[in-house]
């Protein structure tokens, strides 16, 4: 372990005060445990080496059960094993993906310079019936690539991939008569013209280009629920 020792006392001296991020902690190599021990200063060298380090280490493996298994090093998993927090799957997350959504909005219409604010009712349902097999990284890149394509103002779910867009995805029942998606299609709009002037039925209307009796008509026809002014 001398090799060991060495290296881990250069990269020691390196990183003092300095915070240090190990992702996917329970699929790394046994060598490169190896080395996170030895700067540790639990293995090689003569004398303990002082290391102000902050260790943030994150895994979706079940580590106690790799121990068990013999494929993880129960020394490091002690060792880093001070304050541990477990994190749900987004999925069991439900009023995280809205708030984790606005964000990726801003964040990436700031980056690709578009106008996008907000994402339709539609699209909500479709993220919230999702299962989000990849977490929030697969929510991330979702939303990027919607507002990338977002030819508007709010992301609508014709936007979104087509993983989101299925029955089985959504949650939604299937309906591919032409009347079932043109209802679908014009819910998606009144509702969304709705949000826009703050539940003011007769502006919603003039978005729409259409009259405030006609509007009314289809809200009824349709189901759609009031909106009330924020």
């Amino acid at each position: 372990m001398v090799g060991l020792a060495t290296m881990a006392k250069l990269r020691a001296a390196e990183s003092v005060s300095e915070p240090a991020s190990v992702i996917s902690l329970g699929w790394l190599k046994p060598t490169v445990c190896a080395w996170l021990v030895a700067v540790g200063g639990l293995l090689g060298g003569t004398t303990t080496l002082a290391v102000d380090v902050r260790v943030v280490a994150a895994t979706n493996r079940d580590l106690e059960k790799a121990i068990a298994e013999r494929v993880f090093r129960e020394d490091l998993y002690y060792r880093l094993n001070v304050f541990p927090i477990f994190m749900p799957p987004l999925r069991e997350r439900k009023p995280d993906i809205l708030l984790l959504a606005d964000h990726f909005v801003t964040k990436f219409a700031r980056l690709h310079h578009k106008s996008v604010r907000r994402i339709t009712t539609a699209a909500i349902d479709m993220l919230m019936g999702y299962h989000w097999p990849g977490n929030v990284r697969e929510l991330e890149n979702i939303i990027e690539r919607a507002v990338v394509v977002c030819d508007a103002q709010a992301i609508h779910g014709r936007h979104l991939p087509p993983t989101l867009q299925t029955a089985e995805a959504s949650g939604t029942a299937a309906d591919g008569t032409l009347a079932g998606q043109v209802a679908a299609l014009e819910r998606d709009l009144i509702q969304d013209a709705l949000k826009t002037a703050g539940g003011n039925q007769a502006q919603a209307a003039r978005l729409l280009q259409t009259t405030e009796r006609i509007l009314r008509y289809k809200i009824r026809r349709l189901g759609i629920a009031a909106v009330r002014p924020a």
